[in-house]
C-alpha cells in the first residue's frame, strides 16, 4: 500500500523530536498466551473473592490464567503452572489469611517475582489481612512459618527465599482490602489491569497488515509533533482503500500514551441513523462511567466533551466522516482537548477536512502488485502465496481489483477453498457483471453527489477518462455543467484523480466499474433507456432494434480494431438528448439522414457519407472529428457555428475543399493532414482571429494556400509539410505569434521569403528535405527566439553569417541523406569562410553558446573542413559527423565537456579521434564502419551514467587488428563498470558494447555453445555481464535492421535487453556485450535461464526469427572485487604500453609543430600530439595521476588573446622525494618545454625546496599551474 502525505510545513518541523516514543510495528515479536496470572490461597478465597474477580476479568476480554483446583493437593508446583507465570503479561498476588501456609503459593510468588519485578507488573492484593504481617511474617504467617522451619530444617535456604519474597511483595503497591467492599475492590482491581494491557487489545488482524512497512514510517512522519500541540490529521481517499486500517494501525500503536483513547467507527452510517449522541456517549464513557447516559441529545453531547475533556490528552479517531456537521459535534475545535492530543479523522472527501482547518493530511493509495498478491493470497489460501496452479488465476483477481484491499479481500473470501473451474468461472463473471458487495460500497461516494457532479462523474467515467484537465473541464462547460468546480469536487471526494505528470483526468478502475453499474441499473432491460452506452452489444441492440430514447445523452464506442456495423442509423431520430457521439474503429454500413441537433461532440472516424446531413445544424458542437471519413465536403455555403472550436479531418481522402470558416469565429484547431484530395482552402481562413494550429500537412495537390492575414496573430503551429506549393507568400511575416513551422518534404518550394524572419518568437523551423531550396535569407539572425533549425537535405551552399545570432538555437541539423556520401565539390557546406582562409572564422560559432545538437553527417565534410573553435560549443550534448570524408578531426572536440552521444560511424577515412578523457558525460559513442581507424581515443574513468551507454566499433577491423578485441572489450568493461557508475545506473538501462569478434574473452567465466545459459544469480548480486558471438545469416540480407534480444525465460516477448542492428553494420561474426545491473532487474534471483533471441522488421513489424543469430554466449556476475581485478588487468597492460612508447620528434621538432599550430588554438591537432606525449611521458613515473595530467594539460593549453609572462608547474613533494624524480626531470619537463614556451617548477604545498628550468623556444609565452 502506498501512503503519500502532504501537509503544510509544520508538519516536517519536529519528525526528529517525537518520533522515538512511537512503539514498532514490529509483528514477529513473542506475544503473551495470558494477559493475568492469578496466584490465591484456594481455602481461602476460590469460591469468593477469587471467583468474583475472575468473572469481571473474563467480561473484559481480559485473558486470565487460574490454576485447576485438583493441582493443589500435590505437594509440588508443576512446571506446567511456572510456563504459565512466564508467558503472562501480569500477577495479581491475593495474599490472604492462610496464603504463607501453602508452599505451593509461596514457590508460585518467588517464581513471579523473579519473573515480573522488573517489569512493575504485580499487583498485591491484600485481602483480609496487615500489609505489615506479610512484610514481617507475623499474626497468621507467623504460625506457618514456625511449621515450615520444623518441616524443612533440612533446608533452612529455602524458608529464607519464602521470608523474602513475601517481605518483597509486601514493599510493592498494592491494594488493601479492609478499605472497600469487595465489588469496588474487584473494580478498582480490573481498572488497574486495564490500563496495563488494553493497548495490547489489537483493532488490526495480521491478514490487515499487508503492505505496512511504507505506511509505518509514514505514520511516524505524520504523527511526530511537539507535546503540547494539538493535532488534527486527516486520512483520505477513495472507499476500500485502506483508510481505516490505518487509522486502526495508529490506534493500536500509540493509545497507550493518551489518558483517554477512543476509535469511532462508522460515523457517517451512524449518523445517518441518528445516532450520532451514541458516538458522543462512547467518547465520554471513560470519563463518565456509569453517568455517560445522562448525555441525552447531541447538544449536550457537545457541551459535556468541551467541558471533560479539555484538560485530558486525547486520542481520538472518528472514522468515516463525511460531514462537516458530524466533526462539529465530535471535535470541533482544538481547545476541545488538553495538550498533547491527537484528532485523527479518516474521509472519501478531501474538501471536509479544509473546511475543517485540518491543514495536515494523507492521501492513501492502492497497493503495488507484489503486496495486493500477497493480501488475496491470505484470504483466498490463508497462506502468504498461491497454491500451485492458480498462480495465473490469482493475478487475474489482483489485477481486477487494482490494488483494492477492500476488492482484494473479497474476492480472495469469494474462492476460498474452490477449485480452479469455479475460479474460472468466477473471473468470467467479473468482466461481465461487477461484484456487488464492492459496487455498493464504491457507490456511498457516488450517493453523496448533488446531481450536477453525478453528471459530470458520470460522463468522465464513460467519455473523458484520461483526457486533459483544462479540455474535459472545456466540453463539461459546453454541456452546461461547470467543469472546473465539479472536477475538484470529485477530486476532494476521492473519484477522480489528476495524474501531476501530464495533467489529465483519471479514476480507479473499480470506481469506473462503478460507474458503469450505475448506469446499468437504470434500466437493465433495455439499454435504449439508460443515460450513457459504451458496450458494443448494447450499443449495436439500440441501432439494429431502433429502441433509443430521449434519455440517451452520450454514446461512446471505441474498439482496437477495425469492425463492421450493419446498423439502422434511424435511430438517431429519437436521441434529442444526445450530446457525445463517438465511434473509433467502426465501419457503418448506412449513412445518417439525421444527426441530432443537441451535439456538443463528434468523434466519428470512418464517416460513412459524402456530406453531413443537410438538417444538421449543431448550434452548441464544440468538437468535429472524422478522422478518415468518406467525406467529399462539409457543408455548402455558411454554416453558424458558434461554439465550434476543434475541426480535425485527418485523413479523408475524398475531401475536395474545406468549409466556408466566416460562420465559425472562435475556431482553435483545423486539421486537414493527408486530405491528398484537397485542392482548395477557402480565403474565409485568413479571418479566423482564434486558430492556433492549422495542419494542411501532406495536401499533396494543394498548390497554393490562401493569403495570411495579421487577425491571425494568434496562429502558433503551421505544418505545410508535403504539399505541392513553389512558393511561400510573403504574408508569412503576418503571423507574429508563430512558434513551429514545418516545410519538410515541399520538393517543389523554390526558397524561402525574408519576411520569415520576421518570426520573432519562432522557436521551430522544419526545412528538411526541401531539395530545391538553395539559400537562407540573409536576415536569419532576427529569429531571435529560434532553438531548432532542420536544413537536411536541402541545395544551400552557405548559411549567412546571421547565425551567430541565434543566440537560443539548441539543435542545428544539416545532414545530407541518410547514407549517402556525396563528394565535395557537389554537395553544399555548412558554415560561411573568410578570405579563402583554412580554419573557419571564429565568430561563425562564437555565438552558438546554447546549441545542443548538432548534426552534420554524411556533408561530404573533408580534412580541414570542420571549424577548430568547436570545442567552444560548450553546451553541446549530441554530435553526429556520421558519413563523411576526413581522416581526423580537430582536437577541442574534446574539450566538449557535456557531451554525451558522438557518432562517426561511416567514416572510412577517418584514421584518428582526438583525445576524449576529459568528456565524463559522454554515454553513446559510435564508430562503427569507420574502417580505417587505427587506435582508440583516450576515454574518461569518470563516466557519469545517467541513461543508457552505448560503443558500437562494428567493422573497425583495422582497429581491432592494432587493439585487440580482448583488449578493447576490457578498456570498456574498465570504463563502465566503476563501484561509482553502477550505483547509478537508472532502471531499464545498463549498457552495450559491439565489437567484430569470434571469441569470447576468458574474463566472462562462464561460457556455452548455442543462444542460451543458465545462470544462478544469488539474492546479494550486484550485476551480471553477458558476451555472445552472433552471425548474419543469408536468409535476413533482404531486411532493412535486426534485433537481438536477452531475457528471462518466461519472461514477455521481447525481453528486456533489445539491441537492434542496421543490416550493413555487421558483415562477419560479431561479439555483443551488455551489462544489467541490479537495479534493473532486481526482482530475478535464483535459478535463471537467459535465451538469445532474433527478431527481424517486416513492413514496419518486428517477427521472431526461427532460428537465433547467436552462436555461443558466456557470462560473469559481477561484484566488487571484480572491478578490482579488471582494474589491475588493465592497468598492468597500461604500464607494459606506457613503458614502450617513446616520443618520435625531439623537442625542437615538436615546438615548432606547436608554433605552427598556434593560430587554431585550443583545436590544432599538434596540441593533441603534444598531450599525448605529455601523458605518455609522465605515465613513467608510476604515482602519477591521470587525471591531475589532464588538468595540467587541459590548463597549460594556449588560451586565445591572453599572454602572461611564465609558467609554474607544482609538483607534489611526495614525488619529488621518490627515486622516480631524476626520470621526472628529463623526461616530463622536456615534453612540458615543448608544449609551453617557459617553465618555472615547483615542489609543493611546503615549498620545502625550489628549483628553477626554463626553455624558451617560441615568443609565446603562457600559463599553467596543477
Amino acid at each position: 500500500m502506498v501512503f503519500t502525505a502532504a501537509a503544510d510545513c509544520q508538519m516536517t518541523l519536529s519528525t526528529q523530536r517525537d518520533s522515538a516514543f512511537l512503539p514498532s510495528l514490529d509483528q514477529s515479536a513473542p506475544q503473551p498466551n495470558h494477559d493475568v496470572f492469578l496466584s490465591f490461597r484456594g481455602e481461602d478465597t476460590r469460591l469468593s473473592f477469587v471467583s468474583h474477580l475472575y468473572h469481571e476479568l473474563q467480561l473484559r476480554g481480559i485473558k486470565t490464567f487460574k490454576d485447576d483446583p485438583k493441582l493443589e493437593r500435590g505437594t509440588a508446583i508443576s512446571s506446567g503452572l511456572f510456563n504459565a507465570i512466564q508467558e503472562s503479561m501480569l500477577a495479581i498476588v491475593v495474599l490472604s489469611p492462610k496464603y504463607a501456609s501453602s508452599t505451593w503459593c509461596l514457590d508460585e510468588l518467588t517464581e513471579i517475582l523473579q519473573c515480573m519485578k522488573s517489569k512493575g507488573t504485580i499487583l498485591p492484593v491484600f485481602y483480609n489481612v496487615d500489609p505489615s504481617h506479610v512484610r514481617k511474617q507475623s499474626g497468621t504467617f507467623a504460625d506457618a512459618f514456625a511449621e515450615h522451619e520444623k518441616r524443612f530444617r533440612e533446608d533452612i535456604d529455602k524458608v529464607k527465599s519464602w521470608r523474602d519474597a513475601l517481605t518483597e511483595v509486601a514493599n510493592l503497591s498494592g491494594i488493601d482490602s479492609k478499605n472497600e467492599c469487595e465489588r469496588k475492590l474487584i473494580e478498582n482491581i480490573v481498572e488497574w489491569v486495564w490500563e496495563k494491557v488494553h493497548h495490547r487489545f489489537k483493532l488490526l488482524g495480521s491478514t490487515e497488515l499487508v503492505g505496512m512497512k511504507f505506511i509505518r514510517e509514514q505514520v511516524d512522519l505524520l504523527l511526530a509533533h511537539p507535546t503540547d500541540d494539538v493535532r488534527f490529521v486527516g486520512i483520505w481517499g477513495m472507499g476500500g482503500i485502506g483508510k481505516t486500517t490505518i487509522a486502526k494501525l495508529v490506534y493500536d500503536r500509540i493509545s497507550i500514551h493518551y489518558e483517554v483513547k477512543s476509535f469511532l467507527a462508522n460515523v457517517r452510517e451512524v449518523s445517518q441513523r441518528g445516532d450520532l449522541v451514541n458516538l458522543q456517549r462512547q467518547l465520554l464513557s471513560p470519563i463518565l462511567k456509569d453517568q455517560f447516559t445522562q448525555v441525552w441529545d447531541e447538544q449536550w453531547g457537545t457541551s459535556v466533551i468541551k467541558n471533560c475533556l479539555y484538560n485530558k490528552k486525547v486520542l481520538l479517531i472518528l472514522d468515516d466522516v463525511s460531514e462537516s456537521s458530524q466533526l462539529e459535534k465530535l471535535a470541533g475545535e482544538k481547545d476541545w482537548f488538553g495538550k498533547g492530543s491527537i484528532i485523527i479523522i479518516t474521509t472519501r472527501d478531501k474538501r471536509l477536512l479544509v473546511k475543517h482547518d485540518i491543514h495536515i493530511s494523507c492521501k492513501v493509495e492502492a497497493l503495488g502488485n507484489d503486496d495486493a498478491l500477497v493480501l488475496f493470497s491470505l484470504n483466498a489460501f490463508k497462506k502468504k502465496e498461491p497454491e500451485e496452479g492458480f498462480l495465473e488465476l490469482s493475478k487475474g483477481f489482483v489485477s481486477y481489483a487494482r490494488g483494492l484491499p477492500l476488492a482484494l479481500k473479497l474476492l480472495g473470501c469469494l474462492v476460498y477453498k474452490r477449485d480452479q473451474y469455479e475460479w474460472k468461472s468466477e473471473l468470467d463473471k467479473l468482466q461481465k457483471i461487477p461484484n456487488s458487495e464492492i459496487i455498493d460500497l464504491l457507490k456511498i461516494s457516488y450517493d453523496g453527489l448533488d446531481e450536477m457532479n453525478k453528471d459530470i462523474f458520470l460522463d468522465v467515467a464513460f467519455f473523458h477518462k484520461g483526457m486533459f484537465k483544462e479540455r474535459v473541464i472545456e466540453i463539461l462547460d459546453c454541456c452546461g455543467l461547470y467543469g472546473h468546480i465539479g472536477i475538484n469536487a470529485l477530486v476532494q471526494k476521492s473519484l477522480l484523480t489528476i495524474d501531476i505528470s501530464n495533467n489529465t483526468v483519471e479514476m480507479h478502475d473499480l470506481i469506473q466499474e462503478m460507474a458503469l453499474e450505475i448506469v446499468r441499473r437504470e434500466c437493465s432491460e433495455e439499454p435504449g433507456r439508460r443515460s450513457r452506452l459504451c458496450n458494443r452489444d448494447d450499443i449495436s441492440h439500440v441501432f439494429i432494434n431502433n429502441t433509443a430514447t430521449y434519455k440517451i445523452k452520450g454514446i461512446a464506442l471505441r474498439m482496437a480494431r477495425l469492425e463492421m456495423a450493419d446498423w439502422n442509423c434511424e435511430a438517431f431520430s429519437k436521441m434529442c438528448n444526445l450530446k457525445v457521439l463517438e465511434f473509433d474503429n467502426v465501419i457503418i454500413s448506412s449513412s445518417p439522414r439525421i444527426l441530432p441537433n443537441s451535439l456538443r461532440i463528434i468523434k466519428w472516424s470512418r464517416y460513412p457519407s459524402k456530406f453531413l446531413p443537410s438538417s444538421f445544424q449543431p448550434n452548441f458542437l464544440i468538437a468535429l472529428k472524422m478522422r478518415e471519413s468518406k467525406l467529399v465536403r462539409l457543408w455548402d455555403g455558411r454554416k453558424d457555428l458558434p461554439n465550434l472550436k476543434k475541426m480535425k479531418l485527418f485523413g479523408s481522402k475524398n475531401l475536395t475543399t474545406t468549409p466556408d470558416f466566416s460562420g465559425i469565429p472562435y475556431l482553435e484547431l483545423l486539421d486537414f493532414q493527408f486530405c491528398k484530395n484537397l485542392v482548395e482552402i477557402h480565403p474565409s481562413i485568413a479571418n479566423l482571429k482564434c486558430l492556433r494550429s492549422l495542419d494542411l500537412g501532406y495536401c499533396s495537390k494543394l498548390k497554393k494556400i490562401p493569403e495570411f492575414s495579421r487577425q491571425m496573430k494568434n496562429l502558433s503551429t503551421l505544418n505545410l509539410s508535403g504539399m505541392s506549393i513553389e512558393k511561400l507568400s510573403s504574408s508569412i511575416g503576418c503571423l507574429v505569434g508563430l512558434t513551429d513551422l514545418s516545410l519538410q518534404n515541399c520538393k517543389n518550394l523554390l526558397g524561402l521569403p525574408s519576411e520569415i524572419c520576421n518570426l520573432k518568437s519562432l522557436t521551430e523551423l522544419e526545412v528538411s528535405g526541401c531539395s530545391k531550396i538553395d539559400k537562407f535569407p540573409e536576415n536569419m539572425g532576427e529569429m531571435e527566439c529560434l532553438q531548432m533549425l532542420h536544413l537536411n537535405g536541402t541545395a544551400i551552399r552557405q548559411l549567412p553569417h546571421g547565425i551567430v545570432g541565434l543566440k537560443k538555437l539548441r539543435d542545428l541539423s544539416l545532414g545530407g541523406r541518410s547514407g549517402s556520401q556525396p563528394n565535395k565539390s557537389s554537395f553544399w557546406w555548412v558554415l560561411p569562410r573568410l578570405n579563402g582562409r583554412k580554419a573557419f572564422v571564429l565568430a561563425s560559432l562564437d555565438g552558438l553558446f546554447s546549441l545542443k545538437y548538432l548534426d552534420l553527417s554524411n556533408c561530404g565534410v573533408c580534412e580541414g573542413d570542420l571549424p577548430g573553435d568547436i570545442g567552444f560549443l560548450s553546451s553541446l550534448e549530441k554530435l553526429s559527423l556520421s558519413g563523411n570524408n576526413f581522416v581526423s578531426l580537430p582536437a577541442s572536440i574534446g574539450c566538449l565537456s557535456k557531451l554525451k552521444l558522438f557518432w562517426v560511424n561511416g567514416c572510412q577515412s577517418l584514421e584518428q579521434l582526438p583525445d576524449l578523457s576529459k568528456l565524463t558525460s559522454l554515454v553513446d559513442i559510435n564508430i562503427a564502419n569507420c574502417t580505417s581507424l587505427k587506435m582508440l581515443p583516450h576515454l574518461s574513468s569518470n563516466c557519469s551514467l545517467n541513461n543508457g551507454i552505448h560503443f558500437n566499433c562494428a567493422n573497425c577491423f583495422v582497429l581491432i587488428d592494432n587493439e585487440g578485441c580482448d583488449s578493447i572489450i576490457l578498456k570498456m568493461l574498465q570504463r563502465y563498470l566503476q563501484p561509482r557508475v553502477l550505483r547509478f545506473i537508472r532502471p531499464l538501462y545498463g549498457f552495450t558494447i559491439l565489437t567484430p569478434g569470434r571469441k569470447i574473452p576468458e574474463w566472462f567465466s562462464n561460457q556455452s555453445l548455442g543462444d542460451s545459459l543458465t545462470v544462478e544469480l544469488p539474492t546479494t548480486w550486484m550485476g551480471i555481464a553477458f558476451c555472445a558471438v552472433f552471425e548474419v545469416q543469408a536468409d535476413l540480407s533482404d531486411v532493412h535492421y535486426f534485433q537481438i534480444n536477452c531475457s528471462p525465460q518466461g519472461m514477455r516477448t521481447h525481453g528486456v535487453f533489445p539491441k537492434e542492428f542496421n543490416m550493413g553494420d555487421v558483415v562477419s561474426d560479431h561479439l555483443w556485450v551488455l551489462y544489467a545491473s541490479r537495479i534493473q532487474s532486481e526482482k530475478i534471483c535464483g535459478q535463471i535461464k537467459f535465451l538469445f533471441t532474433t527478431y527481424y522488421s517486416h513492413q514496419g513489424i518486428m517477427l521472431e526469427h526461427k532460428k537465433s543469430c547467436v552462436k555461443k554466449c558466456g557470462f560473469r556476475l559481477v561484484h566488487e572485487q571484480d572491478v578490482e581485478q579488471l582494474n589491475q588487468i588493465m592497468m598492468s597492460k597500461s604500464i607494459i604500453k606506457s613503458t614502450t612508447t617513446c616520443p618520435t620528434k625531439s623537442a625542437d621538432a615538436q615546438g615548432q609543430q606547436h608554433h605552427d599550430d598556434e593560430e587554431a588554438s585550443p583545436s590544432g591537432s599538434g596540441s593533441s600530439h603534444q598531450k599525448s606525449l605529455f601523458c605518455n611521458t609522465y605515465a613513467l613515473s608510476k604515482e602519477a595521476d591521470q587525471d591531475e595530467l589532464n588538468d595540467v594539460v587541459d590548463e597549460a593549453r594556449p588560451r586565445k588573446r591572453k599572454k602572461i609572462d611564465s609558467t609554474e608547474i607544482w609538483v607534489p613533494n611526495a614525488m619529488a622525494d621518490t627515486g622516480h624524480t631524476a626520470n621526472l626531470q628529463l623526461k616530463m619537463i622536456e615534453s612540458i618545454c615543448m608544449l609551453i614556451g617557459q617553465v618555472r617548477m615547483k615542489f609543493s604545498p611546503q615549498n620545502l625546496q625550489e628549483k628553477f628550468w626554463s626553455y624558451k623556444k617560441t615568443d609565446i609565452t603562457t600559463y599553467a599551474r596543477v
